[in-house]
């Protein structure tokens, strides 16, 4: 949410006397908590806290004489307006920009503070490495931020854990841990420590509400070969039929129960590459671990049947709400009889969802842009006056859904009048390039940064383009970003190739700065595609999208489509009404809409 700047003098000032008590001349605040989790608890948001700057992605690091955020593309518009006069917006990914790694390495014989648990192991690691020829080092310390904080910091989260039965997630816990020692066996360690909070979830079928919009809970996990797996949640949190569901198979301890635990595993331990300091060193000396990707991640991300049908099955019932908002939305704004700002439209949308079957909540805050708000990447509207919906302005809602059988995500951009040319040909660029990804065919053992230029080319053939990915994996029924396999330009998404069972979002888009900003995304699966031939026998895959909604016809700039182009929209639109339009019939409005919406071109 953008809210009103925040006076940050006093919050330094109280930081860099803490600085000084413990000689350092430089403290560290990332964004994540102890599990490295994207979207946190309030009582976690440390960075948002001394800076002003709430967004997700970012940190901070305080000198005695300076601050400094650094963000990606995402949020630059956002921090300029949230950071007071005492910050410096580093814009991560800019010429002449550096990382915050790189940024440490600035000064010699610097003492740089950080709290063990908000860094991973492998990043302190890197950056002990790069201070040392500098004669500077990492100090490990409690928290600073905290005592400032102190009565106003809100209290942890302890909400009831569920099980999420095998009908909803197709396989059980049991099944899931096995399958995960012998991939421990493979990495040959006998054990593995499990610290992200939506990979505990999903080992052991299990959900809670921690964090808002992640159906999580905070938890440790120990898997051991030939012992009990451990289980480490807040007491009193483990619902009675969730505890009877994980049976006699599993010992369920306290959650800080964790440090003693890990000071006593035998053995090589397997641990993440986003496990922290702080549990690294509970561990012993480098020679007791092993730092890898996390092979629970790369297990969760392969969908099984019974996900994909979920997917497949709670997209039908989040476009039948999609479609009742926007018809209900373009009738309000058309009688203009009542005005509508961002924050109660996204309220009525949230109604919509809720009236779904299997609904749980939202997959995050919606982002409800108008106008030159649309152009704020990652935009969520104040609770108290935010702006005015306006026919004569773009509209872009990026907004999704938690249900019991998937997680949905799903950005739509309207205007509900009369749209420029500027914006019907840069809306036309932006479908052209989600065109391209839907319909893409690749080999095995393709990245998604090799084909994310495919989204971009026919913004870049206009000398335009986006500051984000093209596309984030998803879970099913937990974060609506879900690693590690991405769209994108970061070297991070050639890491992981797409495969069968894979979902991600296509989600190319175009922003002109204080005036509007066009994003068009579609929740995709990874599928098996069958070609009349097979190079190398490499085998091919492509994408089936599972998001139901028109795309919004009147921004649409049909002289620059090729006839490929307008048969891919025509037959989208024709699958929308063909799915959804059965399923309102008792919706007069949102029907004649989505027919409206899905003529032919």
């Amino acid at each position: 949410m953008i809210g009103e700047k925040v006076n940050t003098t006093a919050r330094l000032a109280a930081l860099r006397e803490s600085m000084q008590q413990h000689s350092v001349q430089a403290f560290v605040i990332p964004s994540e908590d102890q599990h490295f989790s994207e979207y946190i608890a309030a009582c976690d948001e440390r960075r948002a806290f001394i800076s002003g700057f709430n967004g997700s992605a970012g940190l901070a690091v305080v000198t005695l004489n300076d601050a400094f955020l650094f963000t990606d593309g995402r949020y630059f518009l956002q921090a300029e307006q949230q950071l007071d006069s005492n910050w410096t917006l580093m814009k991560q990914g800019l010429p002449d920009v550096p990382t915050w790694n790189d940024f440490l390495n600035l000064d010699k014989s610097t003492k740089i503070g950080i709290d063990p648990a908000l860094i991973s192991a492998s990043d302190a690691k890197g950056l002990k490495e790069g201070l040392a020829p500098l004669g500077s080092s990492l100090v490990p310390l409690s928290n600073l931020v905290d005592p400032i904080w102190s009565t106003e910091r809100p209290s942890r989260p302890k909400n009831p854990i569920f099980h999420l039965p095998t009908s909803a997630s197709g396989e059980s816990h049991t099944s899931k841990i096995d399958r995960l020692l012998k991939v421990v066996e493979t990495q040959k360690a006998t054990s593995t420590v499990v610290t992200a909070l939506d990979e505990v979830a999903w080992l052991f079928n299990l959900r809670g509400s921690d964090i808002d919009y992640n159906p999580v809970f905070f938890a440790y996990a120990v898997i051991r070969k030939g012992e009990k797996p451990l289980l480490f949640v807040q007491d009193g949190a483990l619902e009675d039929q969730a505890r009877k569901e994980l049976g006699d198979d599993v010992d369920v301890k306290s959650y800080d129960d964790i440090w003693g635990v890990l000071k006593e595993l035998d053995g090589k331990v397997l641990l993440s590459d986003k496990a922290s300091l702080a549990v690294a060193e509970a561990i012993g000396k480098e020679d007791k671990y092993i730092l890898a990707r996390s092979p629970v991640a790369d297990l969760k991300t392969i969908k099984n049947d019974t996900e994909l049908a979920g997917f497949r099955d709670c997209h039908v019932r989040d476009g039948v709400a999609l479609v009742k908002y926007f018809a209900w939305l373009e009738e309000t704004l058309v009688k203009g009889d009542k005005v509508i700002n961002e924050t109660e439209a996204a309220d009525v949308l949230e109604k919509y969802r809720s009236e779904q079957a299997k609904y749980k909540g939202l997959s995050f805050p919606t982002i409800s842009g108008a106008g030159s708000n649309a152009a704020i990447i990652h935009y969520q509207p104040p609770a108290v006056d935010s702006a005015m919906i306006k026919r004569d302005e773009i509209y872009l809602c990026d907004s999704g859904a938690q249900f019991l059988d998937g997680t949905t995500d799903v950005t739509r951009t309207y205007h509900f009048g009369e749209p420029t040319q500027e914006q019907k040909n840069n809306f036309t660029r932006v479908l052209q390039g989600h065109i391209e990804i839907d319909t893409a065919v690749f080999p095995n053992g393709t990245t998604g940064f090799i084909i994310d230029t495919w989204a971009r080319k026919y913004l870049w053939q206009d000398g335009l383009d986006y500051r984000h990915g093209t596309g984030h994996g998803v879970g099913h029924f937990l974060n609506v970003h879900e690693g590690p396999q991405g769209i994108g330009v970061r070297i991070s998404t050639n890491a992981t190739p797409l495969k069968v069972g894979m979902t991600v979002s296509n989600e190319p888009g175009y922003y002109e700065d204080g005036k509007y900003g066009i994003r068009i995304e579609n929740i995709v699966l990874v599928v098996k595609k069958e070609l009349k031939n097979d190079f190398g026998s490499k085998g091919w895959l492509g994408f089936e999208h599972v998001t139901l909604c028109p795309m919004g016809l009147n921004l649409i700039e049909a002289t620059l489509l090729d006839a490929k182009q307008k048969a891919w929209v025509n037959g989208y639109h024709r699958e929308c009404l063909g799915k959804l339009g059965p399923l309102l019939k008792d919706d007069e409005r949102a029907l004649k809409w989505l027919e409206k919406e899905c003529q032919q071109i």
